[in-house]
């Protein structure tokens, strides 16, 4: 199933968190076996599979567990992307990893999101990767958390058990910055409340996770009051038919762009008026998040990969001293102060430079450990950047695009970090 098959639907992506054995691969196999979006060969796959293992039942979990360490040992170690759909929407769902060493590939999947589901183990209650997990889509500006109790046939259905985590769970999540919290208690194994209201809990008043999932409103997610376009290159076809032709093609970061507008180009802070916005099906009327074009402007303009198009009254921020969150992903070595990488942010690059570690962030307590000189793997801290070259941005809490960069380790290409802008 993909998602070119329901191509005028809306896009809901979510990811699914939680600690070891919470049941998340699990839980998206029941979704997409109740809605009835396997192929046929994945459904044998599976089935053939979890008779080689001497499982009694249907595996559902081997539908994400892609790789061959995650089959043998019954967990999730990358990042696994399923497509699904049902007739009020697709989705895309990231499956990541419930290990603490891991945290970086959770970091990765819930980057896109727009709903983040929680799994609990009901028998185990709120622990340590369950903060941790809620606070890393806090941190990455997830405006909808469903917080998924499961295994609750395990636990006799009961409602004082549920009751009494969504009491533990709201204590630790007043300290987040999440505007909306569901709780469903569910049983990703029989799949109770996952598509269809489960008559074990009738005590439950609420609607089934894929109801919800169906119906939660992320209209407002896409930021489209701040216009910004950054050029990704310029296109200059050279032929006789498009003689003239000079496009500036990119992805709009957010806001909206229609011909006729006033833009302002940054650095060189030069004005012009959009002349046309060109896609693949012809000239458009008007330009949004996600939409990739090449816009044409009426001046002769020197503009480059990494410029940025902004609306004369509605500029990003412009700077060099980049104070940002930073979650830590490299092995090899740690971050330190006066270390020097690579930074990508929207189309730009440039080299950066730590100048300070302000703090580390306990995720367990949310507490603040100061006075410290470097940041490990899976570490979040709050650090100063300060570039070779200015960058044009947002907070990430206004614009998740221009306000997210990551560090790129110059020697070996390899990805050290992922920042969200303060």
């Amino acid at each position: 199933m993909t998602e070119t098959n329901y191509p005028d639907m809306e896009l809901l992506r979510f990811t699914t968190a939680g600690s070891v054995d919470d049941g998340k691969s699990t839980l998206i196999g029941r979704l997409m076996y109740d809605t009835k979006t396997i192929f046929e060969d994945q459904l044998d796959a599976v089935e053939k599979t979890s008779k080689q293992r001497g499982d009694g039942r249907l595996d559902l979990a081997l539908l994400t567990d892609g790789l061959k360490a995650e089959r043998e040992q019954g967990i999730t170690i990358d990042v696994a992307y399923r497509y699904f759909a049902t007739p009020r929407r697709k989705f895309i769902i990231a499956d990541t990893p419930g290990h603490i060493q891991y945290t970086r590939n959770m970091v990765t999947g819930a980057s896109t999101a727009n709903l983040a589901i929680i799994l609990i183990d009901a028998r185990k209650g709120v622990i340590e990767q369950t903060c941790r997990h809620s606070f890393i889509a806090s941190l990455l500006g997830i405006k909808h958390l469903t917080v998924a109790i499961n295994k609750m046939d395990l636990v006799d259905w009961s409602q004082e058990k549920f009751d009494e985590i969504v009491a533990a769970y709201k204590a630790f999540a007043s300290r987040l910055e999440i505007p909306e919290i569901t709780f469903i208690p569910i049983s990703a194994l029989h799949g109770d409340n996952v598509v269809e209201k489960s008559t074990n809990m009738p005590w439950f008043q609420g609607a089934p996770l894929l109801y919800h999932l169906e119906t939660v409103y992320i209209g407002t997610d896409v930021n489209h009051v701040d216009p910004r376009f950054p050029v990704q290159y310029v296109i200059r076809p050279h032929s006789d038919e498009w003689h003239d032709f000079r496009g500036f093609a990119g992805r709009v970061a957010s806001g909206v762009f229609k011909p006729g507008d006033d833009v302002m180009i940054l650095p060189s802070g030069f004005n012009a008026q959009i002349k046309a916005i060109h896609s693949n099906d012809g000239e458009l009327d008007e330009a949004f998040s996600p939409h990739s074009v090449a816009i044409t402007l009426d001046r002769e303009i020197d503009i480059s990969r990494g410029d940025m198009l902004a609306k004369p009254n509605n500029q990003p921020t412009v700077g060099q001293d980049i104070d940002l969150m930073l979650c830590w992903f490299s092995e090899k070595k740690p971050l330190q102060v006066r270390g020097k990488y690579l930074l990508k942010h929207t189309s730009k690059e440039c080299r950066a430079v730590v100048r300070d570690i302000k703090y580390k962030v306990d995720v367990n307590t949310l507490h603040k450990i100061e006075d410290v000189n470097e940041v490990s793997l899976n570490d979040i801290a709050r650090v100063t950047l300060r570039t070779s070259s200015p960058l044009f941005y947002d907070s990430y809490r206004k614009n998740r695009i221009t306000g997210s960069v990551i560090l790129v380790d110059e020697f070996s290409n390899e990805t050290v970090a992922a920042g969200m802008i303060r």
